[in-house]
């Protein structure tokens, strides 16, 4: 145990460093942060087209933040069905709740920089940055200690959470700014900073489930069949983890700390419903995911409600929707006649065929 968590400790102060995280910044300043700013400054125009066409009010031009909002929340709606399918089927839906208040310690970390260093730092980037280490460390608790999933998600979970009280009591007065948009999610805090990094963790999630697919499903479904034939077992397991730390930060900025878990796994509970197969599971709940996040966007901003809130409500919503079409299906599926072929008993020869 304490030879694996020696260098994790050690990592994390590397990466803690306030150096570090101003080169990764920088780092990401490069072109690929230029690629993904053209990439929004696109989206800009795709959303004064569609204004143009229909004249809603909420797609504005003059609200550049619920365009930025609206890319987000499909961005999410791809990422967090694509790895919630994942979890539900490895039956580790709670991870999300775990690694969701990491990340709230994350963000406490990037605040505590900010207000005590003055270094200037994105809070989601720490956030992602303690979120992924917060996921190793529930693998590596695992291995080490043979003890439950579970067990090492609530020791996770507790740490983290309590990591992040205590650094808002420890500078109340610079901290508490804000603390509320990041536990009930705001869709007026997505910066053209934010959703940039946003684009690059969905561009991450979907390339690697993408490459890694049929491993992740073969470790998902039988894990021990995947380790005989010489799958790395344990470091999928650790890619799944990392994974999800990344759609929590991401789905972290209009849902909040306290929701976010919800888009991991309602959409993917919806869809197995309805769906009979896993690729049709992923792909029907991708869409549920995304009729979520318009219609809750949409809602709220109308609303003048808290978008976390109503994203999850209407997830929630389309999930009774589903198990009554579920129902539906199996009665109609159980009613059908199932055809057994005829037997001819006129048919003197049996070996003649029609």
């Amino acid at each position: 145990m304490t030879e694996l968590l020696g260098p994790l400790v050690a990592l994390l102060a590397g990466v803690l460093d306030p150096l570090v995280l101003q080169g990764g910044l920088e780092a990401l300043g490069g072109p690929v942060y230029d690629a993904l700013a053209l990439v929004l400054e696109g989206w800009y125009r795709v959303m004064d087209f569609v204004y143009a066409l229909t004249g809603l009010e909420m797609i504005d031009p003059d609200f550049r933040f619920m365009h930025r909002a609206i890319l987000v929340g499909l961005c999410i709606g791809v990422m967090a069905p694509l790895i919630g399918t994942f979890l539900v089927h490895r039956q580790l839906a709670l991870i999300g709740d775990a690694l969701a208040h990491t990340a709230f310690a994350g963000v406490a970390v990037g605040l505590f920089l900010n207000g005590v260093l003055e270094l200037g730092v994105s809070p989601y980037l720490t956030a992602v940055i303690v979120a992924m280490l917060a996921a190793l460390l529930i693998e590596l608790i695992s291995e080490v200690t043979d003890a439950y999933n579970d067990v090492s998600m609530a020791i996770v979970l507790s740490t983290g959470f309590a990591l992040g009280t205590v650094l808002i009591s420890l500078n109340a007065g610079g901290l508490s700014v804000g603390i509320n948009q990041y536990l009930f999610g705001n869709l007026s805090t997505v910066s053209a900073e934010n959703a940039v990094i946003l684009l690059a963790l969905f561009a991450v999630i979907v390339g690697t489930v993408a490459l890694t697919r049929n491993q992740l499903l073969y470790v998902t479904f039988d894990e021990v069949a995947a380790e005989v034939s010489g799958i790395p077992v344990r470091w999928y397991n650790r890619v799944m983890v990392m994974l999800t730390a990344m759609v929590v930060v991401g789905a972290m900025q209009i849902m909040g700390v306290i929701l976010v878990a919800a888009m991991l796994v309602v959409p993917v509970a919806a869809a197995s419903q309805v769906s009979r197969s896993f690729t049709g599971s992923l792909l029907t709940s991708v869409v549920l995911a995304e009729l979520a996040v318009l219609l809750g966007i949409g809602v709220s901003f109308y609303g003048e409600a808290t978008a976390g809130g109503v994203i999850v409500l209407v997830a929630v919503a389309i999930y009774v929707v589903a198990v009554l079409v579920g129902k539906l299906l199996a009665r109609r599926d159980r009613e059908t006649p199932v055809s057994v072929g005829a037997i001819d008993t006129d048919r003197t020869d049996p070996t003649e065929a029609d």
